[in-house]
């Protein structure tokens, strides 16, 4: 039988964010692992220049012109947590968790639970969005 290294050994190894998370998906081997990935490709198809890093010893990272979400996974949920989650704008009511701070917001998904792809993608390219605004330059006025 041939021993697998686990994600945490990669990255200390040096290999890339996007062969982590590959690692990761693979390491847990069951719901959770489907969910992560499934959320993955979501992410991308939302936003096509999104870049993966790997962070906090162990959490996917999804960026463009700064965080837009991470995915972290536990036993009972995968969790999405949008570092600007709270200046989003939330129609379909995705966010059930982390709902009482002032700047992230979190959704949590359980074993069974259906993901609203359509909903998930529009907040995916809001959280771009606003990354984006942030990103501009100020204005210099003119005398």
């Amino acid at each position: 039988m041939k021993a697998t290294k686990s994600a945490a050994t990669k990255a200390k190894e040096g290999a890339s964010p996007s062969k982590l998370i590959d690692g990761r998906i693979k390491e847990l081997d069951d719901w959770r692992g489907q969910t992560l990935a499934r959320v993955r490709a979501l992410i991308k198809e939302a936003d096509p220049d999104v870049v993966e890093e790997w962070k906090w010893r162990g959490v996917p990272v999804w960026e463009h012109s700064g965080i837009i979400c991470t995915g972290e996974t536990y036993e009972a949920v995968v969790k999405l947590t949008f570092a600007r989650g709270a200046a989003l704008k939330d129609p379909a009511k995705l966010f059930n968790s982390s709902l009482e701070g002032n700047v992230r917001r979190a959704i949590d998904i359980a074993e069974g639970d259906k993901i609203n792809e359509k909903a998930l993608k529009d907040l995916i390219r809001a959280a771009v969005e606003l990354n984006q605004a942030k990103k501009k330059p100020a204005k210099t006025s003119t005398k």
